[in-house]
């Protein structure tokens, strides 16, 4: 979707270009000005095709989510977070290198995840990974009920009694301590 916002943007900003920039207007920049109007109208279309699929996504995990979400979702999830989120929402697999152990995540789309992140979604409570597989055979990622309620923004329902107050500046946090 990134990409495809970008193109939007080069094309519109080709176009205005042509359109203030040039001194005389005669039928070479015309022409070059429709064939930039046709340009800007296909990336608008591909824009407007990744948007669609990505609210199909987000609707299929509100119909997918629970009754009752639940109560340790984060609501402070960062951007990149949210965007490995969803993306592994799509489907990811974590593989490990034989030669170099190196552990890495790819998703459907093809993008890959960095580790840390996935180590940090799992920690959130919000990724769970499939552990009846080898990691070099490519172990498959899934949301948890949590991050399904993190993506599609459902009100979480407080079961659990009243959550601790935060001090300014307190490291780590006392939902981690009590994990400890």
């Amino acid at each position: 979707m990134r990409q495809a916002q970008r193109a939007v943007d080069y094309h519109r900003e080709h176009l205005r270009r042509l359109l203030f920039h040039e001194p005389v207007v005669d039928t070479t920049v015309a022409d070059r000005i429709d064939r930039s109007i046709g340009h800007l109208r296909q990336a608008a279309a591909t824009r407007d095709t990744h948007r669609d699929a990505v609210l199909a996504v987000v609707a299929e995990l509100q119909s997918a989510g629970p009754d009752r979400p639940d109560t340790c979702v984060p609501s402070d999830l960062s951007a990149p977070d949210t965007a490995a989120l969803l993306a592994i929402a799509r489907g990811a697999k974590l593989h490990e290198n034989l030669l170099t152990q190196r552990l890495s995540v790819v998703t459907s789309s093809g993008t890959r995840i960095a580790y840390s992140a996935l180590q940090r979604l799992e920690s959130a409570g919000l990724v769970a990974r499939d552990a009846s597989r080898p990691v070099h055979a490519g172990v498959p990622l899934t949301l948890t009920e949590a991050g399904r309620a993190t993506l599609t923004g459902t009100p979480r329902a407080d079961t659990a009694g009243a959550t601790p107050a935060v001090r300014a500046g307190a490291w780590p946090s006392p939902a981690r301590r009590a994990h400890r």
